[in-house]
């Protein structure tokens, strides 16, 4: 399915470009994302999620497969995997920037998202809703970023870029032709609460697989207490 969107970031488009063309510093600002390693030009990380009193935690990778900063165009291939084998995900994500004025930009997504497992049950619709308000969380706080750190911000962008394009940091190197992996240190990512975000459609859709939960766990429940009479 195909999931358009947009949102405004207050940079002018040049720093805008390199903000957004930097998953290190763009992960943080997705809610549950939290990157972990780079693989030579491929992030790794994973996605935690809430539902009430279930969290699920999702890993994956995202890798540019085309950036073309002359026309402003970018493209990334991501895919993740439930880590309780639930469903799996794949993304293509195209972004073009447009400037609005000299301190503001627009940027439009496309993203081509292909899922299976429980989450594809979800539908368009709601996957749709729930992605726009994604979305609309991630500009603000990229947004708060930036007016926190001013022109810095697109600065420590292309530094970053920097390093990882000379090679530094790298750790455990295994010889020529072993990829160059780089540790991401920073503080764990709070688990997005999908009820929160969701509202009601979502979670109607959610209710029949946490009653089913639930029944399980009070039936493996009942079940250890006869033992322990018995």
């Amino acid at each position: 399915m195909d999931l358009n969107h947009s949102f405004t970031v207050k940079q002018p488009i040049d720093g805008t470009w390199k903000i957004l063309t930097n998953l290190e510093m763009l992960a943080p600002c997705l809610p549950g994302a939290e990157l972990q390693e780079v693989h030579d030009d491929v992030y790794k990380g994973v996605v935690k999620i809430k539902v009430g009193p279930i969290t699920a935690q999702f890993k994956g990778e995202a890798q540019f497969v085309e950036q073309d900063a002359a026309s402003y165009r970018a493209v990334l291939k991501a895919s993740g995997r439930d880590t309780g084998g639930k469903g799996n995900a794949s993304a293509t994500i195209t972004a073009n920037l447009t400037a609005v004025s000299p301190t503001e930009t627009n940027c439009e997504v496309v993203t081509d998202l292909s899922i299976t497992g429980k989450v594809a049950q979800f539908g368009r619709g709601a996957l749709a809703d729930v992605s726009d308000k994604l979305l609309g969380q991630f500009s603000d706080n990229l947004n708060k970023l930036i007016d926190e750190g001013g022109a810095t911000v697109a600065e420590s962008a292309a530094a970053t870029d920097s390093v990882v394009a000379s090679g530094a940091s790298e750790s455990g190197a295994g010889g020529e032709g072993a990829p160059r992996i780089r540790k991401i240190e920073g503080p764990a990512a709070e688990p997005l609460d999908l009820g929160n975000v969701a509202g009601g459609a979502m979670m109607k859709r959610l209710l029949p697989l946490l009653a089913g939960l639930a029944a399980a766990l009070l039936f493996v429940r009942r079940l250890f207490r006869r033992r322990s009479r018995s």
